[in-house]
């Protein structure tokens, strides 16, 4: 590869006026043995470059802690794009938005009580320059200066959504140009005047993100970049879900017509996404309004071109003949889509109950008074609060001033209710009445994902403020953090109370990509062979599968594991309810 640069109005590489048409994948959302197939699949599309976020929160999942293997080897990655003769373009964050777990911020950085995320707050700085450390010197080698794919990298990503901190913007700038990188830089952020005036740097390229409305889009980018290649850094071909919203589609018509624009208008541009993959385990991100916190779903099918199993979808071939008026393409080669297989239904047989395995789980910490999962080290999954209320106690409300995101209330182990961060804080409370003597009292906390873009970032899981009766604060409490990263010490019988884990085994000839569904139950996580699927939340929707690649799945006896966290307010089920059957089907149902 050679580098590209910018004379006048064009890119240019290999000494001619080039244009840059990218997709957007990430390795971090598609399993590695399916890499080189999606990005065969970009270049067959006509496209001569991907683009990836770097999630930070992965690769560094303790402070000073690092991992690049396996589905992280972002250098496995970019090796093999270089091999199909691809340019990349890499977002290295810190921060990346994505609909991505903390916008791909690790959570550890919300221990610090005081922290301010992406300004030039000291503790952050020092965080992003360790990180900046440990992954740019992977990368430098990797740039076209030096025969690698790497032909631009991005400084933040939309931070005029965000702030105005231009020391910050600078620091990152020439940080990186301090580790060795030498290609071109850039900012990109939306088409409006304090997006571009809080996220711009001065002598560094401008891009503009959006989903429609091109001509505008540009003619805003030039009053504040006059001369220079159009380039839409993001366009928008499909869109992004929430638990309990409509399934969000782009028509391919309305995507074609504003490709056809700014191509005519000779602009570069990246599709977000071109294929975006799956949000695995506990990595979906939120976003929360004024009055309203919106987990995002399992799946980032996003309604790309290439669907989250990686087929390529109508939009794929449509844009591809409008990119075809354009500018060259390669011959179509035959895509059949990956195989499927409908294993048909399990049943679930093996039950491990929850409350009954805290000490199997979670190592117990003592605080006087409830505390956020990031104060003990946690990073996602849930946490369970403890105390002693001795009675009687007349029937009191049972407040918490702030939980983030969901709360199940147990007195002595019976299920009392729930109460969500969304319900108004006049609201956050249950009426419980304890009889003589003590009692226990649980209180389970979901992390349903942290806020991953706007005003609200600083999002810390778990009790964020007290509990009390009435006016009473209770302390004294046992905390059970569970990041699930491991079930091998679940013990399991046939006890269903409560939130309960259920396991079941299949047989399977051939490892083929499937899809789980859990009709009739509630909300929850699934694991297949050990590996976290995501959430599934069969009331709200509108995602009713959850995606298992084949990699995942092994020739032989398999096991699947599902917590169920309970439905209809919380309730767990029983087996006098439910059959705790599920089925492996061999087609999505997104909603």
């Amino acid at each position: 590869m050679q580098p590209i640069t910018i004379v006048g109005d064009h890119f240019v590489q290999n000494d001619a006026p080039m244009r840059i048409l990218s997709g957007a994948m990430h390795y971090f959302r598609i399993m590695p043995q399916y890499w080189r197939d999606r990005l065969t699949k970009l270049k067959a599309m006509g496209l001569n470059t991907v683009e990836t976020y770097v999630a930070w929160n992965l690769h560094e999942p303790r402070p000073g802690l690092f991992d690049f293997t396996d589905q992280l080897d972002l250098t496995c990655f970019l090796e093999i794009a270089a091999e199909l003769g691809l340019n990349a373009i890499v977002r290295p964050g810190p921060y990346i938005c994505s609909e991505w777990e903390l916008g791909g911020l690790p959570a550890w950085l919300l221990r610090d009580p005081a922290m301010r995320l992406r300004c030039s707050y000291p503790p952050y700085i020092k965080a992003v320059d360790r990180f900046f450390d440990a992954l740019l010197p992977r990368l430098a080698p990797l740039q076209a200066s030096r025969g690698g794919p790497i032909v631009a990298m991005q400084v933040e990503n939309e931070y005029g959504s965000y702030g105005d901190d231009k020391a910050y913007l600078r620091h990152l700038a020439d940080g990186m140009r301090a580790r060795d990188i030498d290609c071109l830089l850039f900012t990109s952020d939306g088409p409006t005047d304090s997006m571009l005036q809080g996220g711009a740097l001065p002598n560094i390229f401008k891009v503009v993100n959006f989903d429609n409305h091109p001509t505008e889009a540009f003619a805003k980018l030039r009053e504040y970049q006059p001369e220079g290649p159009l380039m839409c850094g993001e366009f928008w071909c499909g869109w992004f879900d929430h638990w309990g919203e409509r399934h969000h589609t782009r028509p391919v018509g309305d995507v074609a017509r504003d490709l056809d624009t700014m191509l005519a208008a000779g602009a570069s541009v990246n599709f977000y996404m071109f294929h975006g993959g799956t949000n695995f385990g506990f990595m979906s991100g939120a976003n929360h309004t004024a009055t309203e916190y919106q987990p995002d779903v399992t799946s980032y099918d996003y309604d790309a071109l290439l669907d989250e199993a990686g087929d390529p979808t109508p939009k794929y071939f449509v844009c591809r003949d409008v990119i075809a008026k354009y500018e060259s393409v390669p011959p179509l080669p035959t895509l059949p889509p990956a195989p499927k297989c409908a294993y048909g239904t399990v049943t679930l047989t093996e039950h491990a109950p929850l409350l009954a395995n805290l000490d199997r789980l979670a190592r117990p910490a003592h605080r006087p008074a409830p505390v956020p999962m990031e104060m003990l080290g946690q990073n996602t999954g849930l946490i369970l609060y403890r105390t002693t209320v001795h009675g009687p106690r007349e029937q009191q409300p049972l407040v918490l001033q702030d939980v983030h995101d969901r709360a199940q209330v147990f007195v002595d182990g019976v299920y009392q209710g729930l109460i969500d961060r969304n319900t108004p804080a006049e609201a956050r409370s249950l009426l419980l009445a304890f009889g003589p003597g003590a009692h226990q009292l649980d209180i389970l906390v979901e992390c349903m994902g942290r806020v991953n873009y706007g005003p609200q970032l600083h999002d810390r899981k778990g009790i964020t403020e007290g509990v009390r009766l009435a006016n009473q604060f209770l302390y004294d409490w046992t905390l059970f953090p569970l990041p699930l990263a491991s079930l091998r010490r679940l013990h399991f019988d046939q006890n269903t109370s409560g939130p309960a884990f259920h396991r079941g085994f299949f047989d399977v000839a051939v490892p083929a990509d499937t899809y789980l569904a859990l009709p009739g139950w509630g909300r929850g996580l699934a694991w297949i062979n050990g590996f976290n699927l995501g959430w599934y939340w069969e009331e709200k929707g509108p995602q009713h599968t959850l995606y298992i690649p084949a990699p995942k799945l092994r020739a032989g006896r398999n096991e699947v594991i599902v917590l169920e966290l309970g439905k209809h307010d919380g309730i767990a089920l029983t087996m006098a309810q439910h059959t705790f059957e599920i089925e492996f089907r061999d087609t999505p149902d997104l909603g």
